[in-house]
C-alpha cells in the first residue's frame, strides 16, 4: 500500500466531514432580528448552551448565528477527546485555593457522563465509546514527567486513576518504546461530526433557531451585529473560539492556534493485532509537543498534533488544508508509535484552530451590567469542556435573569476570570514560532539523551510562554 502523501485527501475541513457528510446548510438571516438570548457560533458551546437553555427553560427565544455552518470550526475539526482535562486548573488553584480547583476537576470528571447521558437521551449516535485516556512515556524524562502528573492528578481526588509499567502498558496496547502510562477512566472516544451534526438537529427540535452563513462582525450590549442585520437581545453570548479574532475589538484576546490530524485507512484484523488497543482508549504521550490519537469506529487511528502552530495576524485557515511537511511530520509519529504500520496509507489529512488565552486557562463569564457573556480558551481540551462551559452559562443568565440562583457551577473558579491580552504583531508570531521550537528541540534533545530529567530548554518555554 502506498504511504505517499500525493495520495493524501488534504483539507475538505475534516476527515469527520468526508465521512459523514457536509450538512445541508441553513438558511441565513435575512434582516433585523430579537431574542431572548443571541449566541455567536454554532459549535459545541453555542449548541450546547442553547440545548441547556431550552431545557431550563423552553420559552426562551434563542437564536444561534454561525458565520458559516455548524461545526465548522474546532467542533467539527477535533481529535474527539472527550476528556476531563481542562485548562487552567493549577493556576485556579493558585488563584483561589486547592479545593476550588478540586471542585472544578471533579466538574469536569462529572461532564464526560453527562455529554455520555445527554446523546443517549437524545438519541445522538457519535460513536462515543468510553474507554478512558491512556498517556504513554516513551523516554526516561517523559517517565519521570509522567509519574509527576499522575501524582499530581491524584492530588485533585481523582482517585480511580492507573499507573502502569512498561509489560502493563503493553498489555493495552503496543507503543514502541514505550516505559510506562497513565490511565483515567474519565474519557471518551467520539466522532465529532455526528456529535456536532446530532446537537444542532435536536436544538432545532427544541425550538432553538440557527442562521448559519450568517458571520457576526461585531458583538456590542444587546446587539450581534451581521452583514444581514442586528439581531438584538437581552443576552448576547459568544462562543467563538479560534475564531474570536476576527470579531470587532477581539484580535487579541484569544490566539487562534493551529493543530493538524492525520487519519489512516482502515486497518486489517492482522494490523490492529499487532498493535493491540483493544480498550479504544483515547491515547497520548508525554511529550512536550504531545500527540493525541483515537481508534475510530470504523477502524482507523486518528492522529494529531502541532504543525505549522500559528499564522501571523490571528489568521484563521479556509478549508483546513495542512502543509505536506506536517502531515509528513505526524505520518513519522504514527510509525514511530507503531512501526508494524510502516505500510500502511495516511488517506486525510486536516488542520483546525483552537483558542488559547494569554494565560492558558478556560474561561466562562457573563458581564451583568452589559449581558454579554462569552465562554472559551480552552487550549485544545474543548470536546468535554464546552459541555460544562455551557451549563455555567445557562446557570449565569438565569441567576441574572431571576429564574434561578447561584448554583455549584456559577461557583467555580473559572467563572469570571479576567486574562490580559496576547502582545500585538509580530511579537506574537515570534513568541509562539519560538515557544514550539523550543518544545520540539527539547524532545528531540530528552530522546538522544536519555536523561530522566526534563531538558531545560523545555522550562524556558514554560516560562515564556505563561503556561506555568
Amino acid at each position: 500500500m502506498s504511504s505517499s502523501a500525493t495520495a493524501v485527501v488534504n483539507g475538505g475541513i475534516s476527515f469527520w466531514f468526508a465521512d459523514d457528510g457536509l450538512p445541508a446548510v441553513r438558511e441565513p438571516l435575512t434582516g433585523g432580528a430579537t431574542a431572548d438570548v443571541v449566541i455567536v457560533g454554532g459549535g459545541y458551546t453555542g449548541l450546547w448552551t442553547a440545548y441547556y437553555l431550552k431545557k431550563a427553560a423552553p420559552f426562551l427565544r434563542v437564536t444561534v448565528l454561525e458565520q458559516k455552518f455548524c461545526g465548522y470550526g474546532a467542533s467539527g475539526r477535533n481529535g474527539g477527546w472527550l476528556y476531563n482535562g481542562i485548562a487552567g486548573r493549577d493556576r485556579y488553584a493558585r488563584l483561589h485555593g486547592h479545593e476550588a480547583a478540586v471542585r472544578l476537576q471533579r466538574a469536569m470528571n462529572d461532564t464526560v457522563d453527562e455529554v455520555v447521558r445527554a446523546t443517549e437521551a437524545e438519541g445522538i449516535e457519535a460513536d462515543i465509546h468510553k474507554g478512558g485516556v491512556l498517556e504513554v512515556a516513551r523516554t526516561p524524562a517523559q517517565l519521570a514527567r509522567l509519574k509527576d502528573f499522575h501524582a499530581h492528578e491524584l492530588s485533585y481526588g481523582e482517585k480511580d486513576r492507573e499507573l502502569y509499567s512498561a509489560g502493563e502498558t503493553a498489555e493495552r496496547i503496543r507503543v514502541a518504546d514505550a516505559v510506562g502510562s497513565t490511565w483515567t477512566p474519565h474519557g471518551a472516544r467520539l466522532h465529532p461530526v455526528k456529535l456536532v451534526k446530532g446537537l444542532a438537529a435536536v436544538v432545532e427540535a427544541l425550538g432553538v433557531v440557527i442562521h448559519e452563513r450568517t458571520p457576526v462582525t461585531e458583538i456590542r450590549p444587546k446587539h450581534a451585529v451581521t452583514p444581514y442585520g442586528t439581531v438584538r437581545a437581552p443576552y448576547v453570548l459568544r462562543c467563538t473560539e479560534g475564531f474570536t479574532a476576527s470579531l470587532k475589538g477581539q484580535r487579541r484576546t484569544w490566539l487562534p492556534m493551529n493543530s493538524s490530524m492525520v487519519v489512516t485507512e482502515s486497518l486489517t484484523d492482522e494490523q490492529w493485532a499487532s498493535v493491540g488497543w483493544d480498550g479504544r482508549e483515547a491515547l497520548g504521550d508525554m511529550a512536550h509537543a504531545y500527540m493525541y490519537a483515537q481508534r475510530t469506529a470504523d477502524g482507523r487511528i486518528a492522529l494529531g498534533g502541532r504543525g505549522v502552530p500559528y499564522r501571523f495576524g490571528s489568521r484563521t485557515d479556509n478549508d483546513g488544508r495542512t502543509q505536506a511537511t506536517t502531515v509528513e511530520a505526524l505520518r513519522e509519529i504514527l510509525v514511530g508509535f507503531f512501526p508494524s504500520l510502516a505500510g500502511v496509507a495516511v488517506e486525510h489529512a486536516w488542520s483546525g484552530v483552537l483558542g488559547v488565552p494569554r494565560d492558558w486557562c478556560a474561561t466562562v463569564t457573563l458581564d451583568r451590567a452589559t449581558g454579554l457573556g462569552w465562554a472559551g480558551g480552552y487550549v485544545g481540551s474543548g470536546v468535554a469542556t464546552t459541555n460544562l462551559a455551557a451549563r455555567t452559562l445557562r446557570d449565569l443568565v438565569q441567576l441574572d435573569s431571576g429564574q434561578g440562583g447561584r448554583t455549584e457551577l456559577t461557583d467555580l473558579p473559572w467563572v469570571g476570570h479576567k486574562v490580559r491580552k496576547w502582545e500585538p504583531e509580530p511579537f506574537r508570531w515570534l513568541g509562539v514560532q519560538g515557544m514550539y521550537a523550543t518544545y520540539r528541540a527539547a524532545d528531540r534533545r530528552e530522546r538522544a539523551s536519555h536523561a530522566a530529567e526534563s531538558s531545560k530548554l523545555a522550562r524556558v518555554a514554560d516560562r515564556v510562554s505563561g503556561r506555568h
